[in-house]
């Protein structure tokens, strides 16, 4: 225990766990003066890591993530570059760049864009709603119609016109959406 804030009363300066459940579940809040931002991470990952702590209390950085490859958003998603999350882990700040996992699908003479893993903390009804005010906007053109497919997985599907490039209507999606 130590004094709290204003030193007039004691508190926990550790909360007995067995696991460190903050990286586990993740946190997002702000509070008076500070904000946290903290992304969900594997328990198996983090559960080695602890292990190698007691086994190396010397262990450095690198020891370490060797064993937590990063975090673990539960919408998938792909992490663009490992610089950030080296960066979050060494300081306490950075930066992790994600982006959505889509694929281009023929689909007889024409293509379609499906999407199945969105960056994590995105709404998947309001990006399908932002394509398609892209769409009455005229910022995206290419785009015939945008359905939402999905049941326990994530499946948005985008029909590319006919003669549309389906690998710069992507990179248009990427660019104005949150994928």
């Amino acid at each position: 225990f130590g004094p709290n804030y204003d030193n007039k009363l004691q508190e926990p300066l550790v909360l007995p766990s067995r696991i460190p459940n903050l990286l586990v579940n993740g946190s997002v809040g702000i509070a008076v003066g500070m904000a946290t931002n903290i992304p969900p991470h594997n328990l198996c990952e983090v559960v080695d890591a602890c292990i190698e702590i007691l086994d190396n209390p010397e262990a450095t950085l690198e020891d370490l993530m060797a064993h937590i490859q990063g975090p673990d958003f539960p919408t998938a998603g792909l992490i663009m570059g490992r610089s950030g999350i080296r960066a979050a882990y060494a300081t306490g700040r950075g930066h992790i760049k994600m982006r959505a996992r889509a694929e281009i699908e023929e689909n007889g003479s024409r293509y379609r864009i499906v999407v199945t893993e969105i960056p994590y903390m995105v709404n998947k009804q309001k990006l399908v709603e932002s394509i398609g005010i892209l769409l009455k906007e005229q910022r995206i053109e290419g785009i015939s119609e945008v359905r939402d497919e999905s049941d326990h997985r994530i499946r948005v599907v985008i029909d590319i016109k006919k003669d549309a490039n389906p690998q710069v209507v992507l990179n248009q999606l990427y660019r104005y959406t949150q994928l």
